[in-house]
């Protein structure tokens, strides 16, 4: 087993074909499925299966694809951070973003680590709290933001912010910033909701059972851009952040009210790895990350949002 094979490997499972892999390897197609079969006769098993419709991994495939990317992932990382380059922070950080803050955070964080640091390649992923927090259990994110988590044996956290959740509703129900809804309220419509098991939906839920009431729920989904899209098309109200949608208040494709009876909070945390070496890369995109959140809450442009020193001193 090289290199060669694990990048042949990853390509034609990212591609679906040997020829289009062939292409983006800059090889001729024979030699990519000499690799492909030379890795199958090794480790005594079929990766592929080739059919009219591509190239399709099987069950032994996948698992040898995620471990072929982050092999190839690590090493990368390890060019990047040996390369001789005196004074300059070099190497490849990979951070998560929850979707609802990916917009006020991404293009910011992104722009500062470009102009000061030119040696850091950014890797930014989104997604729910709950696959950040597994992508960084499994060693494919160097730091995230996290829901309502304090550390782990396996994780390290910062406290960063704590932000009140909204009911959003379409344009037509007339919700206000200035006039909080009731949770039951809230929760009597139609509700799109997230999935079980990821950070919001646990933060509603905890709260719904707080103030004993139930749940009219017609659609979970692992997507906010779905919950979203599902309110506008009328089919019921949802929970977010105010962070999530304080650009569709603001055009008018939604209304919006924060929660009250009780107020439903949740704490945003910067959670890093216990396991392995935090590089100098990674501490300087953290601290980054984390200056780009202080100056959006103590800016205004994150909606009911509380820096977490001053939550703390609240009570939080």
């Amino acid at each position: 087993m090289d290199l060669k094979q694990l990048r042949a490997l990853v390509t034609v499972a990212e591609a679906g074909s040997v020829t289009r892999a062939a292409e983006l390897l800059h090889l001729v197609q024979p030699a990519v499925t000499r690799q492909i079969r030379t890795l199958e006769q090794e480790l005594g098993v079929t990766l592929f299966e080739r059919t009219r419709q591509g190239m399709q991994l099987t069950a032994a495939g996948t698992t040898m694809v995620e471990r072929a990317r982050r092999a190839l992932n690590e090493l990368e990382r390890a060019r990047a951070e040996i390369r001789p380059t005196p004074d300059v922070v070099s190497g490849i950080v990979t951070v998560g973003l929850l979707d609802s803050a990916t917009d006020l955070l991404a293009e910011p964080l992104a722009s500062a680590v470009i102009r000061d640091h030119p040696g850091i390649e950014l890797r930014l992923l989104t997604a729910y709290s709950g696959h950040l927090q597994q992508w960084l259990d499994e060693g494919d994110l160097d730091l995230t933001l996290l829901y309502n988590l304090a550390g782990t044996p396996s994780l390290n956290v910062e406290p960063l912010v704590r932000e009140r959740l909204w009911a959003v509703a379409p344009p037509s129900a007339g919700l206000r910033a200035d006039e909080p809804v009731p949770l039951e309220q809230a929760v009597s419509h139609p509700l799109v909701v997230p999935a079980s098991g990821h950070g919001l939906r646990t933060v509603i839920d905890a709260a719904v059972a707080q103030a004993k009431v139930e749940m009219n729920l017609v659609v979970q989904t692992n997507s906010m851009l779905v919950q979203k899209q599902l309110v506008r098309a009328g089919h019921g109200w949802t929970i977010l952040p105010g962070v999530g949608i304080a650009e569709d208040v603001a055009n008018g494709s939604l209304s919006a009210a924060p929660l009250c009876e009780p107020e439903v909070w949740r704490s945003i945390v910067l959670g890093t790895s216990r396991a392995g070496r935090v590089t100098p890369a990674a501490e300087v995109v953290a601290k980054e990350l984390s200056r780009q959140i202080h100056s959006a809450v103590r800016q205004g442009r994150w909606p009911s949002a509380e820096l977490h020193d001053r939550g703390a001193r609240k009570g939080a």
